[in-house]
């Protein structure tokens, strides 16, 4: 098995995917593959980022395997803090949460996606 990763994103925030294939390609070969796929794809895929589009399009035409969250058999958090270590709830759907238990342990539940916000915290305040 054979591992490939695709980066997208800036510095500060990027999405990875990962897609493994039986067969091993040259760097430079799969890296014009994936550059094909993407100017195939650019302007037209559903997906939530043009990596996860790229890997998608591997794995139906090109016989890679998109290692996806839909594919994952468990999730556990880890952490050097025994309180913090936990099987990870693999259903967890941002449709769920309006659940009103009274339930607020302020553990994060379904899809995340990073936002990052420049603020000018010199320029002074602002009234509205």
């Amino acid at each position: 098995m054979f591992f490939y990763e695709l980066h997208e994103g800036d510095d500060e925030v990027y999405s990875d995917v990962l897609v493994v294939s039986e067969s091993e390609w040259e760097p430079q070969e799969f890296f014009e593959l994936v550059q094909r796929v993407r100017r195939d794809v650019q302007d037209r895929f559903t997906q939530d980022t043009l990596s996860e589009a790229i890997a998608a399009v591997l794995e139906r035409d090109y016989g890679f395997v998109f290692v996806s969250d839909d594919r994952l058999a468990a999730a556990v958090n880890v952490s050097t803090d025994e309180a913090d270590n936990f099987l990870a709830d693999l259903g967890a759907d941002l449709d769920d949460e309006d659940d009103d238990d009274g339930d607020d342990d302020d553990e994060p539940r379904g899809d995340f996606r990073t936002i990052v916000a420049d603020l000018d915290i010199d320029g002074g305040s602002r009234l509205n």
